[in-house]
């Protein structure tokens, strides 16, 4: 058993080797786009010169109605192609959709995250858990701490190993389900977070290459995600107590280890961010819920085509700046308004390499949408994938696929959407599928196998958790423990978006699976 156990983790850690090296090849993702908006101007160039078109039924964004439109390569060497790309650089960047939503929601997060409120909250939990849901609760945590990005990793994966430590279980088994939790089940939670509004942007940006009035809501993927909450914890869960803790070895821990109480600021602030979520959402309630609500469609009373739908992002910040402010007052961390400028300016400090990154995706995606190469490569492909018989769930389940073994290499999930968004949405608009299901599709591939590549940001931090608890951990380790999530994520997603789509499920509020547009 032990040299089988020995050869199968050397030939994981040699895979896992390769895919680092193919990895550590690929320029960084904001060069990357560089790169790509080149190769772009150099394609518009030769498709322009050989007069590649194409015709295909969209909607004519001066009438809004649908008839039949014709595309023609776009050369942006041309004279007027230079104008453009040299004039519309800035425009190109605060005009993209990501910009404002992202910037807007982490001013909100900030303040929970900054003023300690969610690591409080997290502590508050597990410290009340029963020890039977002791792997549940670490497993759904995970998936809930993605509302805060990437909080998780920082606070609960090395907290998953401390609960596990008091309850007399393997720490690494404890770290295990929390990492599964945290980074696997990254498409999956019960309330929007600060990545929604992200890929719904790009979504929109993509999906208004055939449609320009085609607008992807943040909840576009909410009920698929509501339901991925509970496979991923009970899978999370059952991998963890049946299939990863039993082949650990025995732990003896070094002393007890205790998930440490909250302090009595922490538990008047909790107090304080409680009252103050209940007053918020009870006021929202009474804008939205009656029939004449205020934040209502006043034309029809409709809640989905409505100011409050439009306004989610701002609504969203608001149930995160709120309770933070309030958790921040009592517990003694926001003392002036200074403070609370500071932990928003902290935030936006903290996300300035993305903001670096959107600034190139943004002229990536604009002169690709200009050069009409995204038109004319959705519609030869959707005229291909239909020849040959690709369609239905077959395609999207080989979509997951695709999208998982590209996560390998590229673990960026914002990257690349925004690369694979212009090219995949309206290609499978132009089939029939609505944006939000490309986006859908995307999401479980990514999210799949997020635990098991090292070139994801926060992989060399997990095995710096693994190494606490075993000297021995390296990348091999990780990967081979985290393997069974993977591939059991894999499946339990591909299984449930098949019944989605055989019992044609909505997959968020007033989001069918099918595209009318067209």
């Amino acid at each position: 058993m032990d040299e089988r156990r020995t050869v199968r983790k050397k030939w994981v850690t040699r895979a896992m080797d390769a895919v680092e090296r193919v990895g550590n090849a690929l320029p960084d993702p904001a060069l990357l786009f560089v790169l790509l908006a080149l190769a772009t101007i150099v394609a518009s160039y030769f498709t322009a010169k050989a007069g590649v078109s194409v015709s295909y039924e969209g909607v004519n964004g001066a009438t809004g109605k649908i008839e039949t439109v014709s595309a023609q390569a776009y050369n942006l060497l041309s004279l007027e192609g230079f104008h453009y790309m040299v004039t519309h650089v800035i425009s190109n960047f605060t005009g993209f959709f990501p910009l404002g939503t992202v910037f807007t929601i982490i001013l909100g997060v900030s303040v929970c995250e900054g003023t300690g409120m969610l690591n409080a909250l997290l502590r508050r939990l597990v410290s009340r858990t029963p020890k039977a849901l002791v792997s549940a609760m670490v497993v759904f945590l995970g998936v809930m701490s993605n509302i805060a990005s990437s909080t998780g990793y920082v606070v609960l994966v090395p907290l998953g190993a401390v609960i596990f430590i008091a309850s007399k279980r393997h720490p690494v088994a404890g770290l295990a389900a929390a990492y599964a939790g945290v980074s696997g089940g990254w498409t999956a939670n019960l309330l929007l977070g600060s990545n929604d509004p992200l890929y719904a942007g790009m979504s929109t940006q993509a999906a208004n290459i055939l449609n320009p009035n085609y607008v992807v809501q943040p909840t576009g993927n909410w009920y698929f995600m509501v339901a991925s909450t509970l496979l991923v914890t009970l899978l999370g869960t059952y991998i963890t107590d049946r299939i990863v803790e039993p082949r650990l070895p025995a732990y003896e821990p070094d002393g007890d280890a205790v998930v440490q109480d909250a302090t009595a600021d922490e538990k008047k602030g909790m107090r304080a961010a409680g009252v103050a979520a209940l007053i918020y959402i009870a006021v929202m309630a009474l804008l939205v819920v009656p029939p004449h609500g205020l934040l209502r469609n006043p034309a029809t009373g409709q809640v989905l085509r409505s100011p409050f739908m439009s306004g989610i992002i701002f609504f969203m910040m608001l149930l995160f700046l709120i309770p933070g402010i309030a958790y921040g007052t009592a517990s003694g961390k926001i003392k002036n308004s200074k403070d609370l400028t500071k932990l928003m300016s902290n935030g936006i400090a903290g996300i300035a390499s993305f903001l670096v990154l959107l600034f190139f995706a943004a002229q990536f995606t604009f002169f690709f949408g200009k050069s009409n190469l995204g038109i004319i490569i959705s519609v030869k492909g959707a005229q291909f994938l239909k020849s040959i018989g690709l369609v239905g769930l077959p395609l999207l389940l080989i979509f997951v696929l695709v999208t998982a073994l590209i996560n390998l290499v590229i673990p960026v999930d914002t990257a690349k959407w925004a690369m694979m968004a212009p090219i995949f949405v309206p290609m499978f608009m132009q089939l029939g599928y609505a944006p939000e299901l490309t986006q859908l599709v995307f999401r479980i591939g990514d999210s799949a196998t997020n635990v098991i590549t090292p070139l994801m940001p926060f992989f060399v931090m997990i095995v710096a958790y693994f190494q606490k608890y075993d000297k021995k951990a390296g990348i091999g380790t990780v990967v081979s423990t985290m393997l069974p999530y993977s591939i059991g994520l894999l499946l339990g997603w591909m299984l449930l978006l098949s019944l989605w789509f055989v019992f044609r499920l909505p997959i968020g509020p007033g989001v069918p699976l099918f595209y009318g547009g067209l």
